[in-house]
């Protein structure tokens, strides 16, 4: 019988690494897909920002080999030269799986080290173990007004900056968000899910083809970084507001959800409270 037969169309096996391996980690130049976008990588990127990814299935032995787990929280800065590409990244955590390690610490500094250098800048990393979740992992629903009963009628499911429409050029402040953001994993084509905030002061966009736009990317294949860094630019050049921010929190998949956070005031960072679907 044939493999294709024993698996059907779920793909090949993958061997995942028991023991301790930088080496599964696969960077990608952020560029590649800021190139699409006009993005000069010679001038100051438009925006400041950063990712958040958090880690639910992080587990290693310790010195006497009993298991222990915990969940992190990894923060890498959007003006970093390399993403790093999630299936790799689930590989490396899972190469701890059965390493011995003496303490935190010694696993910390590991991490710190592997991701910074993968990425090609500094990463901010939190280690949670089981007494603190409670404290670092509050679920909330996203804030602002949610934009998904509005009545709309898409005919397009690829991204199209056109669909955005400034209402009226009186200068207004909204706090907006849509649990409809959808679109693809450029590697597998699996979906992404995501919600996503975006704050504005600006001229007022159209409700309607604000949500419209965001239904466009439903079968858009791009990495969850890039999707939210194009939201970002084609709201700045349609729509010109003051002042811009784009969050998305997607969920997660193979123990991994990626959390990029765009905005053009360099003071802000953003909050890391898990959303209903995470």
């Amino acid at each position: 019988m044939s493999d294709h037969k024993i698996h059907g169309p779920l793909g090949e096996k993958v061997t995942y690494p028991d023991q301790y391996d930088p080496t599964c980690l696969h960077a990608i130049p952020r560029q590649q897909g800021r190139g699409e976008l006009g993005i000069d990588s010679a001038k100051p990127l438009p925006f400041s920002g950063v990712d958040i990814w958090n880690a639910y299935e992080l587990s290693w032995l310790n010195a006497s080999g009993k298991p222990v787990v915990a969940c992190a929280e990894f923060r890498f800065a959007a003006g970093s030269p390399n993403i790093i590409e999630s299936k790799s990244f689930k590989l490396y955590l899972n190469s701890f799986n059965q390493t011995r390690i003496a303490d935190l610490d010694i696993l910390k500094r590991a991490l710190e080290r592997d991701l910074s250098l993968a990425s090609g800048a500094a990463v901010e990393l939190s280690l949670f173990t089981a007494d603190r979740w409670e404290e670092a992992y509050g679920v909330s629903c996203p804030e602002g007004e949610c934009l998904d009963d509005l009545d709309i009628c898409p005919t397009s499911y690829t991204p199209n900056s056109d669909l955005l429409v400034v209402e009226n050029t009186e200068i207004c402040s909204e706090h907006l968000y849509s649990n409809l953001l959808r679109s693809r994993c450029p590697v597998t084509s699996q979906p992404d899910w995501a919600s996503v905030e975006i704050r504005y002061t600006g001229p007022k966009i159209q409700r309607e083809s604000l949500l419209a736009y965001i239904v466009s990317f439903r079968e858009h294949d791009e990495f969850h970084e890039h999707c939210v860094e194009r939201i970002f630019s084609d709201i700045s050049k349609r729509c010109q507001p003051e002042y811009l921010s784009v969050y998305a929190r997607y969920t997660r998949r193979g123990g991994l959800d990626i959390n990029p956070w765009r905005c053009s005031d360099k003071s802000l960072t953003p909050n890391n409270t898990r959303g209903v679907r995470q």
